[in-house]
């Protein structure tokens, strides 16, 4: 457990804003880690429900407020730097109040980064889902950014690609401060790429992994989160948004629509037709079960994948249309953007 008055190894650092549903298990994972100095930093950021409350009973835990939010930067970037502007490690874990951190894994977490010599170390967490909506497009969409954000480009010094997941970044101090920390990339709705891709530009080196033997999240807990923050999130995540929407309703209809054909000529006595509708719908769907399979959930959500295309399909293209509009919220802001692209453009941002 983290020495009260020593500098610590890692310095914790959790943004929060209304997070009364999960904070209090992120922050019992934290406490009871072993095995490396740290200390606990959650940044209220403006909260109305009991975050702050659940955070104070914490004794372990230093609860700051990140102060005004600055013109043009967004909320998560505006606390993770109030947190880092007050954290004394010489490392630093930015991760989100709704993860869970399995024992041992921060001392682990810090001796791969020292092991592999990176500067900058994220894991993706093992996704926790529940109910319909949950199971059916979260494989779906993890699937394709395994597909697009490839970890043997994203880990290789030699190639351009970068990434990382903001529910688990653990960064170098010394890396944080020379990319100029979320201060650079405070404009951004997509800042944990936008850091990853800030470390990598200036030389060092990066690692990405799957990070199940680490850490778990249930990131949405309701159909209307999951679609507000993945309306956030997913144009800014794929170059080809439209083609991509487009892509995945035709694989869903090509799919459905085979097995409907074999189904028809069954009960018409055409065997030859039915074998055929069945054996194109079972290769497409063995081709979309492999592809799903990648983002490492389990098979009861893997086995609705086939649903959750069309769900992906209609978040994506909400996603372009809503920053086309400037109509994104999140948090209870409203970020408005002129252009949704690669990078997440310039943003403003102004309080409902």
């Amino acid at each position: 457990m983290n020495a009260a008055q020593s500098v610590p190894d890692v310095s914790v650092i959790v943004p929060a804003r209304n997070e009364e549903a999960s904070l209090g298990a992120c922050l019992q994972s934290l406490t009871a880690q072993a095995g490396v100095n740290f200390e606990e930093i959650v940044v209220d950021d403006g909260s109305t429900d009991q975050t702050r409350k659940i955070a104070s009973s914490f004794p372990e835990v230093q609860v700051i407020e990140p102060g005004p939010l600055p013109s043009r930067w967004s909320g998560k970037s505006n606390a993770m730097n109030a947190g880092a502007i007050v954290a004394r490690g010489s490392w630093l874990l930015f991760t989100d109040a709704d993860t869970v951190h399995l024992p041992g894994s921060l001392a682990r977490s810090l001796a791969e980064a020292n092991q592999r010599g990176v500067e900058l170390l994220s894991y993706s967490p093992e996704q926790e889902v529940h109910g319909f909506w949950e199971k059916a497009v979260m494989p779906v969409i993890f699937a394709e950014l395994a597909a697009t954000f490839r970890l043997s480009d994203v880990n290789a010094p030699s190639s351009p690609t970068a990434a990382a997941n903001g529910q688990y970044i653990l960064i170098s101090r010394n890396a944080y401060d020379a990319v100029g920390g979320y201060a650079a990339v405070a404009t951004s709705l997509l800042e944990d790429v936008a850091m990853a891709q800030a470390v990598k530009r200036s030389g060092r080196r990066i690692w990405f992994r799957y990070g199940g033997d680490a850490v778990r999240t249930r990131m949405y807990r309701s159909f209307r989160q999951l679609r507000e923050g993945w309306t956030k999130n997913l144009v800014l995540l794929f170059r080809a948004p439209l083609k991509l929407a487009v892509t995945r309703m035709i694989e869903f209809l090509v799919i459905t629509a085979s097995c409907i054909i074999g189904i028809e000529a069954a009960a018409s006595a055409k065997f030859g037709f039915a074998i055929l509708g069945f054996a194109a719908a079972l290769l497409f769907e063995v081709f979309l079960l492999l592809r799903i399979r990648k983002a490492h959930f389990s098979w009861d959500a893997t086995g609705l994948s086939l649903l959750g295309l069309p769900i992906f399909s209609y978040l994506l293209l909400r996603s372009w249309f809503f920053y086309k509009k400037g109509m994104v919220t999140w948090k209870g802001r409203l970020y408005s953007s002129t252009e949704p692209d690669q990078s997440a453009g310039v943003l403003s941002e102004s309080l409902k």
